[in-house]
């Protein structure tokens, strides 16, 4: 015979001041949980959200990012007249050549370096990304010392407002317009003319060649068209792929960094559930006797107290995931470890990642409360109902 749920409901509301205190001990390690797990999130969301399974990078063979890579203005052109490449209503092809290049600029907070991507490129370059728009000012015109800034970088780097000068490549570049590409990596860039960019940064060629494919499925008769090619010594890949694997580093080094620092953080918690529920467990000796005089089974009782100790960590979690989403749409920025770029985001407090902490919080309850109820369920019916 289980226990009635009412019974541990009421309990958790006699020794608050325990209770609330080992509940703010587990809300504290979910809070730091959510927040750095918001934060891979957000990273990764800002890369992730920059690919389309529909585009296509090509770069030169064995590169691992687009400013490693080269590409020949003639294999460039070879590249935008293959079939499997979508053409616009006026039959131009969707195939963008890029410049890309890093440059160090100050940050507006407090003037040290941060290194941010500049990309050259054609008027292709809106058609291939139909996601990215000027939405202030206008775009940078042709042959001209102009570029256009992403909304993120206004917010974090000097000089990027409308009008101002940017000084990079022994030169200084008017701000034209602002980009915007629903919170994308592109957001973190600097766009201009790819025929002014090159000369400046004394290259020859571009970095990459972006194009739509005709179909998502014809990546793979590109390759192979590429491979047959002797001219060509280049390597095609999928966009969102590309930017999923250059999220993966950083992601998978925050995520593990945040869980050992819950584990760790999980430890002082666990104990402050530990002793709350022992305190528990002395207090209610005649109360825990009597129920097994009653007929209530030591595994009803065992069960009892851990489902006690897992509720009040499911309280403290959902106030540790509630803090957690204080940090929801704010800004922030780090380096991106594949480029060595600077990329704003914002943390992102999704479903999963409140799942994730609330998991976490049962878990540190079950575990604090596992000796206390197996304590309570031992004890004799007679040394029970003796006890004072």
């Amino acid at each position: 015979m289980a226990l009635p749920l009412q019974y541990n409901l009421r309990n958790l509301t006699v020794r608050r001041t325990a209770n609330i205190m080992a509940a703010l001990g587990i809300a504290l390690v979910v809070m730091v949980m959510v927040w750095v797990l918001a934060l891979a999130q957000g990273f990764r969301k800002a890369l992730v959200g920059t690919g389309r399974p529909d585009r296509a990078l090509v770069m030169r063979g064995g590169a691992t990012s687009e400013v490693q890579s080269a590409v020949a203005r003639e294999d460039a052109r070879l590249l935008a007249v293959m079939p499997e490449v979508a053409t616009d209503p006026s039959g131009e092809p969707l195939a963008s050549p890029e410049l890309v290049v890093i440059v160090v600029l100050p940050k507006r907070s407090d003037a040290s370096p941060s290194n941010v991507v500049v990309r050259g490129v054609t008027e292709a370059a809106f058609g291939v990304r139909p996601e990215v728009r000027i939405a202030e000012g206008r775009a940078a015109r042709p042959g001209m010392g102009e570029v256009v800034v992403g909304r993120a970088l206004t917010r974090r780097i000097q000089g990027c407002e409308i009008g101002s000068r940017l000084r990079f490549a022994v030169q200084e570049w008017e701000v034209v317009g602002i980009l915007e590409a629903g919170g994308s990596g592109f957001e973190s860039e600097i766009w201009g003319d790819a025929e002014v960019l090159i000369p400046a940064f004394e290259r020859t060629g571009y970095q990459v060649v972006t194009m739509r494919l005709r179909n998502a499925a014809d990546l793979k008769a590109l390759q192979e068209r590429i491979d047959a090619d002797p001219r060509l010594h280049l390597d095609a890949q999928s966009e969102l792929e590309y930017f999923e694997s250059q999220s993966r580093s950083f992601t998978t080094f925050v995520r593990g960094t945040g869980f050992i620092i819950a584990i760790l953080m999980g430890f002082g918690a666990i104990a402050g559930a530990l002793n709350t529920m022992y305190a528990a467990v002395n207090a209610r000796t005649r109360e825990i006797g009597t129920l097994l005089a009653l007929g209530f089974s030591r595994a009803s009782v065992l069960g009892s107290f851990m489902l006690e100790s897992v509720l009040l960590s499911l309280v403290g979690g959902a106030i540790g995931c509630g803090l957690g989403m204080l940090v929801n749409g704010v800004s922030t920025g780090t380096t991106n470890w594949d480029s060595f770029s600077e990329l704003a985001f914002t943390f992102r407090v999704t479903p999963d990642v409140l799942v994730t902490g609330m998991v976490f919080a049962a878990v540190m309850g079950a575990v604090g409360g596992l000796l206390p109820a197996w304590r309570a369920a031992r004890k004799r019916i007679v040394d029970s109902l003796r006890a004072a």
